[in-house]
């Protein structure tokens, strides 16, 4: 890594850093704690008209109304984006050359020249890197139409962790594609793209297996940054405890090895822990993480167990 991508690494990292801070901090600010009417026992849950099957349709229909107007909206944002990225695509003002010569020139080793067999081939693989783009851009207003059609039924503690939960989620698998990006793609790519060559063999990829092996590896670093996430969150519903984490170490570093194995598309040890000592080092991110879990309130009311 040059001395230009590790200032770019470093400020990737610093905004995935402080946005979610920053997130924190306005949704304490904008979302009470407490809901308007904490005993909600004198208010018995209405009754949904549920006699016949016209009634029940009456009832639902709205909701399905809403949620099929949220969707479009999704899917046309989508859409925006997916153009924009097309044009980013084959455009080389933003970047001095095309996005995809951008990415082999940044992730392939020197020389790389792929090659296209299909016909179409150069295009659809140019719509996929364009959807993505899409996808990418248009996550906030996916998420925002999701969250708004799902917050009129949250409580207030509720919306609170979906409204700090989203961002950080999203956060942990951009912070995990821009290490795929800077570390593991490059590496795996030198591996598999130079072993094995001699005068009388040379490896030549074709579009579609390069960005489909990129596309993939990005993909898998995205979802393997989520681990702390997704340990945080099964510590709130006390289904593990800081506790149980860490008497299973020893355990986390066999599983964690074996899908490192599954994931990394070679064989060598060094593909191998390029994934996997990640894995751990989140790992004991999440376990940091569960300790700042709420205790659960005992009851004032409960009986002590004789």
């Amino acid at each position: 890594m040059n001395t230009s991508q590790l200032i770019i690494a470093a400020i990737v990292l610093t905004i995935l850093i402080l946005v979610p801070l920053i997130v924190i901090v306005l949704v304490r600010w904008l979302v009470p704690l407490e809901d308007p009417i904490d005993d909600m026992s004198d208010f018995p849950e209405p009754e949904l008209p549920t006699n016949n099957l016209k009634d029940f349709w009456s009832a639902l229909a709205p909701h399905l109304i809403e949620l099929r107007d949220r969707l479009v909206k999704a899917a046309l944002a989508i859409a925006i984006g997916t153009s924009l990225g097309f044009y980013l695509v084959n455009s080389p003002k933003l970047l001095g050359v095309s996005l995809p010569d951008f990415m082999v020139k940044q992730l392939a080793p020197p020389g790389t020249v792929l090659q296209a067999v299909g016909v179409g081939e150069v295009f659809l693989g140019y719509m996929q890197i364009a959807l993505i783009i899409g996808i990418i851009l248009a996550m906030p207003i996916v998420i925002y139409q999701l969250v708004a059609f799902f917050s009129p039924g949250l409580l207030n503690n509720e919306k609170r962790m979906v409204y700090i939960a989203i961002p950080i989620i999203t956060e942990l698998f951009l912070a995990g594609v821009s290490f795929g990006w800077f570390f593991t793609v490059p590496a795996a790519l030198q591996f598999l793209l130079q072993y094995g060559q001699t005068s009388n063999i040379s490896t030549i990829p074709t579009s579609d297996s390069f960005f489909q092996t990129v596309a993939t590896l990005l993909l898998w670093n995205g979802i393997i940054f989520q681990l702390p996430a997704i340990m945080y969150l099964l510590a709130r519903l006390n289904i593990v405890s800081t506790a149980m984490l860490t008497s299973t170490r020893r355990y986390a570093i066999v599983v964690i090895t074996i899908i490192a194995a599954l994931i990394t598309p070679t064989g060598d040890p060094y593909n191998l822990l390029l994934l996997a000592v990640p894995m751990y080092m989140l790992y004991e991110l999440g376990i940091i993480l569960t300790r700042f879990v709420p205790k659960p309130k005992i009851s004032a009311d409960a009986e002590p167990q004789a």
